[in-house]
């Protein structure tokens, strides 16, 4: 954007030069018709000569066309005003001036670098001010940016809005949240798993099915140097040996950490459910994590989702609203709730086709393209 503009503003200036360069060679039509004047004689002897039969065929052609020439090029080069032609110049340039003057005051004014945007600025005061079960995770996200903002030494909003980004589908905001937490706070275990986790999921959203690539397994290597009983380091490093081909070592990652878990964990019978496949098949049952997804992440993401479903049953005449709840089940795989909302969605917007085609397109969307309910 700022590319364009200053080539946007090189070629005002231009063309502004351009015009301004020929007002002030413009001449009036006195000195004009002096130029023209000899070409014009020349042209009137060569007819002369013609009639008087002293020129031949070939060399009235030549003749002809010299002369031509000339005025032709003289005329170019005079811009034809009327007498009183000092008078409009002098208003081209002045007009010519005073717009780009009055341009570069109305950027300084109303458009440079430095001012903030104050429509999305006062969106965000808005959505500050509302409920929060109201808003979308993006909404959401813009809200805690400005917290972390006026706020660039606090840990805990750079979580939240890491969180956040995540509920949007936004993974490379939340990675650079976190990111920017363990530089603040590198000896905090749950922001190096989170990081960690996150990188995982931009793989599963990537297309690379959820792998535990190096940038992963750093994150939750640190995570476990500050805390070694960190769930999710645990997990994940547990799966990537068995993604890597040392099942037997992965196995025993996951054993360890399915007899540390409480046995109300409800995290524990999806974990043993994952164990006994590896140890029957010999290798991951998918692609992608089923287990040790982030619970906080979930709630998160499943009380906006319901609290939008809420707000929608109070007030259903909200398109935007549905496709959004649409697509935030299927993004979660909720399917039963998907097609209903897509049904009732459907039924009170049946005459309006643009809402329905959104609404096909949002029920469509992949469930592995951001984070799962158990």
């Amino acid at each position: 954007m700022i590319a364009f503009w200053i080539a946007a503003t090189g070629l005002s200036a231009v063309t502004a030069g351009l015009v301004l360069r020929g007002a002030a060679k413009a001449r009036p039509v006195d000195d004009a018709d002096t130029r023209l004047e000899p070409h014009r004689r020349r042209l009137a002897e060569v007819e002369r000569l013609a009639l008087d039969g002293l020129l031949s065929q070939d060399e009235l052609k030549a003749a002809r066309a010299e002369a031509g020439r000339g005025l032709l090029a003289a005329a170019d080069q005079a811009e034809h005003w009327t007498r009183d032609g000092a008078g409009p110049r002098k208003a081209v340039v002045a007009t010519v001036g005073a717009a780009c003057v009055a341009a570069v005051g109305l950027y300084l004014f109303v458009g440079h670098p430095e001012l903030p945007d104050q429509a999305f600025a006062k969106r965000v005061a808005e959505w500050k001010a509302a409920d929060p079960a109201t808003l979308a995770p993006d909404q959401i996200a813009a809200v805690l940016e400005s917290v972390v903002a006026s706020q660039p030494k606090a840990i805990e909003p750079l979580v939240f809005l890491a969180k956040a980004r995540v509920a949007s589908g936004d993974l490379p905001g939340a990675e650079a949240a976190l990111r920017r937490a363990v530089r603040l706070a590198p000896k905090r275990a749950d922001l190096w798993s989170l990081l960690g986790q996150t990188f995982v999921m931009e793989s599963a959203q990537k297309g690379d099915g959820g792998q535990v690539g190096p940038d992963a397994k750093l994150a939750f290597t640190q995570a476990l140097k500050a805390d070694p009983n960190d769930l999710r380091a645990r997990y994940f490093l547990g799966r990537g040996k068995v993604a890597d081909g040392d099942v037997q070592g992965g196995l025993a990652d996951w054993r360890a950490l399915l007899a540390s878990l409480p046995p109300d964990n409800p995290a524990r019978a999806t974990l043993a459910a994952e164990i006994a496949q590896v140890e029957t098949q010999g290798r991951l049952a998918s692609a992608e994590p089923a287990a040790a997804q982030n619970p906080q992440v979930q709630g998160m993401i499943a009380g906006m989702v319901e609290g939008l479903a809420a707000r929608l049953a109070k007030s259903p005449d909200d398109p935007d609203g549905w496709v959004r709840l649409v697509r935030a089940y299927a993004v979660l795989g909720e399917t039963a709730k998907r097609d209903a909302a897509l049904a009732s969605a459907s039924a009170r917007f049946k005459d309006q086709p643009k809402v329905l085609s959104a609404l096909r397109q949002a029920a469509d969307t992949p469930a592995q393209a951001n984070v799962k309910t158990p």
